[in-house]
């Protein structure tokens, strides 16, 4: 279904998307979501919007770069807007992803990785990418359920334990694509409650060798600027 927004631009420097960002809205309905994405007074925008009861609605063409990803970097990329397209799926934070909802999801990522060449790794959060200033799609997003259906990534398991140890773990955090942002007092604790909101929602206390394993074996398998160009 056809929304047009006027919130977009072009992508900068000849860029192409290269990677998906999912967001949830954090709002009451999909209408309100609709009104506030199409509003130029807010200056944000997406290139889709999911409803939870499936309904899917195009506002920006993939081609253009939308407004949703903001300040942030995934790797060395940091004009993310440019770089990606965004997807709004209508939930208001706190609530369980709705089964309609994430059935098109699959579909539309399906068609959009094969549409750009858009390897699994790079689809991610907004809080991936904008690790301390937004927090979606937030930890009752089903990213298990992604990586099963090879539009995502999950750690491997049966991993052998490793020794907590920060600087090991931001350096492999890194690796994969985290970046804290600049004059954080401690990256390595941002940066696990980000990852820990993704890959392992049910963990608690300080870092552990079960957080080693997952992001070391991430780090090894899909390390982010193998061959993707800075921004």
């Amino acid at each position: 279904m056809e929304r047009p927004s006027p919130n977009f631009g072009p992508r900068r420097g000849g860029a192409r998307p290269d990677m998906v960002v999912l967001h949830y809205t954090a709002m009451g309905s999909a209408e309100a979501a609709l009104e506030r994405l199409c509003d130029t007074q807010a200056e944000v925008s997406a290139h889709w919007l999911i409803a939870r009861d499936g309904r899917l609605f195009r506002l920006v063409p993939e081609e253009a770069r939308a407004w949703h990803a903001g300040a942030g970097a995934w790797g060395q990329v940091r004009d993310v807007n440019s770089r990606s397209i965004g997807i709004e799926i209508d939930n208001d934070g706190q609530s369980p992803f709705a089964a309609p909802a994430m059935a098109t999801l699959e579909a539309l990522l399906a068609e959009i990785m094969q549409r750009w060449a858009i390897r699994p790794e790079r689809v991610i959060g907004h809080a991936d990418m904008a690790p301390g200033r937004k927090p979606d799609p937030g930890p009752r997003f089903d990213w298990l359920r992604l990586a099963r259906a090879g539009l995502s990534v999950w750690p491997a398991p049966g991993r052998e334990p490793r020794a907590a140890d920060e600087g090991a773990f931001l350096a492999a955090a890194r690796a994969f694509g985290y970046r804290a942002p600049e004059g954080c007092d401690d990256p390595a604790g941002l940066i696990l409650r980000v990852f820990r909101a993704r890959f392992r929602p049910f963990a608690r206390g300080p870092l552990s060798p079960a957080d080693m394993a997952a992001i070391a074996d991430l780090a090894a398998r899909f390390p982010v600027d193998r061959d993707a160009p800075a921004s």
